[in-house]
Parts: C-alpha cells; sequence; structure tokens
C-alpha cells in the first residue's frame, strides 16, 4: 500500500511538472517580439529601454526589441523587412519611404534641439555668432586657418542629416577638408571623438546631457544653442511588410508613446539626473511640429 501511494506521488509530481512546463511553453509562444530600429540617441540616452520597460509591465506578452542605428540605416532595415517600427528623426528621409510606402502610421512623439559643441576655449568663436549660418561660417573659416577641427557623424543619420543641410544653408562643402573629420559612429561615440581631439560637433541635446552627465566628454561644452532653426523632431512608424499579429503589437507601444501616460514618462525622463528632460513630449505643440517636420521633410 505504501509502495502504491509513493508511486502515486510520483507521478503527480511528474504530472505538475509536465503542466507548469507545457504553461511556460504556451506562455513564452504566446510573447510577441516587436523589432524596432531606432535612432541612436534615443535609445543612447536610456529613454526606449525605460518606456518600453513601462510598456511590458502593461503588456507582459509584448517585448520591444530596440536595434539602434542611424536614422537612415534605420529606414533601409525597415525596407529589407528586418524591423517592424521605426523611430526616427530625419523627415527628409522619412518623407521618401512615406512616398515609396514602406513605413506608416505616423506619430510624432517628441522633440528636442541640436546644439552645436566643442572645446570651451572655442577657437573658432562660435559662442558670439550672430546666427546659425554665422557659426556655420567660423567654423569653416577657422578649420582653414588650422585652428578648428569638425567631428561629423558621417553615417546618414538624423544629425548627420540635419548637419549636411546647414553646411548647404551656409554656402558651404567641408567635404574633403582635412579639418573636416567623418566618425561613422552614433552620436554617443562621436562626442566622445570630439570631446578627445577638441573638436566641434553637432548633437542633440539629450546624449550630449546624459554624456556630459556621465564624465565622458570633459573637452566639450554647448557654444551654440537655442536656435529655432534647431529643432529636433522624433517620429515613430509602422513597417508596412511586417506581419499583422507583430504590426499589431507594434501598433500598440506606439499609441502608448502618444497616449498622456506616455507623454508624462517622456516628460519626466532626465529631470532628476540631468536637471531638465532629455526630451519633450509632443502633445501640447503637436500642431506646430507637425507643420514644422513638413517644412523639413519638403512637403508643401
Amino acid at each position: 500500500m505504501n509502495l502504491q501511494l509513493k508511486h502515486i506521488a510520483i507521478i503527480a509530481i511528474l504530472l505538475i511538472g509536465i503542466v507548469a512546463s507545457a504553461t511556460i511553453f504556451f506562455n513564452n509562444n504566446n510573447t510577441i517580439n516587436v523589432r524596432a530600429t531606432t535612432t541612436t540617441s534615443l535609445y543612447a540616452t536610456g529613454l526606449l529601454d525605460y518606456l518600453g520597460t513601462e510598456y511590458h509591465k502593461q503588456h507582459p506578452d509584448t517585448v520591444i526589441n530596440f536595434i539602434a542605428v542611424g536614422s537612415g540605416e534605420a529606414l533601409k532595415r525597415a525596407e529589407r523587412g528586418d524591423a517592424c517600427m521605426v523611430l526616427v528623426h530625419a523627415p527628409s528621409l522619412e518623407k521618401e519611404y512615406i512616398d515609396k510606402g514602406i513605413i506608416t502610421y505616423h506619430k510624432i512623439f517628441a522633440y528636442n534641439y541640436f546644439i552645436i559643441v566643442g572645446p570651451p576655449d572655442d577657437p573658432a568663436n562660435i559662442s558670439n555668432a550672430t546666427s546659425l549660418e554665422d557659426a556655420m561660417k567660423r567654423i569653416y573659416n577657422a578649420g582653414e586657418e588650422g585652428k578648428a577641427l569638425f567631428i561629423s557623424r558621417g553615417d546618414n543619420s538624423g544629425t548627420h542629416v540635419k548637419e549636411l543641410q546647414l553646411w548647404e544653408q551656409a554656402g558651404l562643402e567641408p567635404q574633403g577638408k582635412k579639418w573636416y573629420l567623418e566618425s561613422g559612429q552614433g552620436m554617443g561615440e562621436t562626442l566622445v571623438i570630439a570631446s578627445e581631439k577638441h573638436a566641434y560637433t553637432l548633437s542633440d541635446i539629450g546624449t550630449y546631457l546624459k554624456y556630459k552627465k556621465d564624465g565622458r566628454i570633459p573637452s566639450l561644452t554647448i557654444l551654440y544653442s537655442n536656435d529655432t532653426s534647431l529643432i529636433n523632431i522624433y517620429s515613430a512608424y509602422l513597417v508596412s511588410s511586417c506581419p499583422e499579429q507583430e504590426k499589431a503589437k507594434a501598433q500598440g507601444f506606439i499609441d502608448f508613446l502618444v497616449s498622456p501616460e506616455g507623454q508624462q514618462l517622456i516628460a519626466s525622463y532626465g529631470l532628476d539626473k540631468y536637471g531638465q528632460p532629455l526630451f519633450y513630449p509632443a502633445q501640447d505643440k503637436l500642431d506646430e511640429l507637425q507643420e514644422i517636420w513638413n517644412q523639413i521633410a519638403g512637403n508643401s
């Protein structure tokens, strides 16, 4: 009798184990992994991991896998079908992919500003520039005189595209000059290189503040900012070719980004650590941001 009870107990334990394993297997197979290509500034600042974690708490069946690359590469990967969602900040590039039907469901969810940073001694004297065009000309002239270096992302990212637009607007062509160097790296790495070389570069303010606070760019300071033409707009898109199940989950995350809760999380991110937000929510000036986006993208 005791032997029979032991056998029954063993069988019961085995059955419980099988049920538990089946439950874990079932749950894992009901978790949807959403592939999202994103600009490096959103990822390097920690914002996306923060938002992804908060979203996962409410939607445990959805995991957002962020792939941080420049905006140009993020869009190319979407075209290849390697992502279901893109988070980028290059309106002129975005429009090309919208027009080709590769991305859809456009939502502006955040913005901040580009800044020009450089060595504290400011050999190009851009801190006294009267305009953004004047600042670019001062850097160019100082470079030609052997007094300054400029580090470009050189990676077709949103920041790189913006930088090229600034040179063009100033009527200058720095490419090929000895003082004009391309890092081919993300924003954080480019800032580190600029700091090491005591050079100028264009950055989004969020990545700059994080790297400055972390002590990684001691030789850089903000030298030109607060120009309305340096506004930096972040948009989210669905990839048209994405499988429907994954696309539905991706849309859920985008809707979360533009929801009151998501916008509040964006507004508060960085306040405690950096004394100011790294990004601003789009909800309070969405019409204005859309109009600026249209202008940058070249829409009529």
